[in-house]
């Protein structure tokens, strides 16, 4: 599967770690298809206790809106259908992994796809970037946002904007286009120093003479 058709997702959180009985409070998600954004998930998601007052503030999310909301494993039985077999993008993957791993398991689901993380290949594509927060490169790439953030679907709608413009720079770069995921994957696992050396052994196969 190529890099341009993927599920981009953030998630909202009572608090750090499902381990310390965490949950996640809100799902966003948006369904890429040959870079062309298709589709959308976005629900609140009632963890079955009260979240503190700093959460609420990160996020905007308070009490009364989680009590209306549906419970995390309706919500998490309806995303795993809108996934379906698609490979998963998000931005610090290694924090979402862990609730929707965490979520899932509790109603028994799994999903079949990869995982790969923006915030790593963001800092293998735009390394002079004053930090990799979502915000930061989002107005260092100069993608047109609403100035929302840590909400779910508007979260995860930047990270999309941000996943298929570092696609389309390494592509402006290196004239490597239609990227396989897994490729993708690896080059945001590569030292910092050996990138442009990967793309341009990339390109050399990927278009031999």
């Amino acid at each position: 599967m190529l890099a341009n058709s993927v599920v981009v997702l953030d998630f909202e959180t009572s608090g750090m770690s499902p381990d310390y009985g965490d949950r996640a409070i809100e799902i966003g998600a948006v369904k890429i298809v040959d870079g062309i954004m298709v589709d959308q998930f976005q629900s609140l998601m009632n963890p079955g206790f009260r979240i503190n007052s700093f959460i609420q503030d990160f996020t905007g999310i308070d009490n009364n809106m989680l009590s209306a909301a549906p419970g995390c494993e309706e919500v998490m039985a309806q995303f795993q259908e809108f996934v379906g077999d698609a490979n998963l993008v998000a931005h610090n993957a290694s924090f979402d992994k862990r609730f929707l791993d965490a979520e899932f398991a509790k109603i028994r689901a799994s999903y079949s796809g990869q995982f790969a993380c923006s915030m790593l290949l963001a800092r293998r594509i735009y390394q002079e970037a004053p930090n990799h927060k979502l915000g930061t490169l989002v107005s260092y790439r100069n993608i047109e946002h609403d100035g929302v953030f840590h909400r779910a679907l508007a979260d995860a709608q930047m990270t999309a904007k941000l996943w298929l413009a570092m696609l389309e720079d390494i592509g402006d770069q290196y004239q490597c286009w239609d990227l396989p995921f897994q490729f993708v994957g690896k080059l945001s696992k590569t030292p910092k120093k050996a990138v442009a050396k990967l793309l341009a052994q990339y390109q050399e196969k990927a278009n031999p003479i």
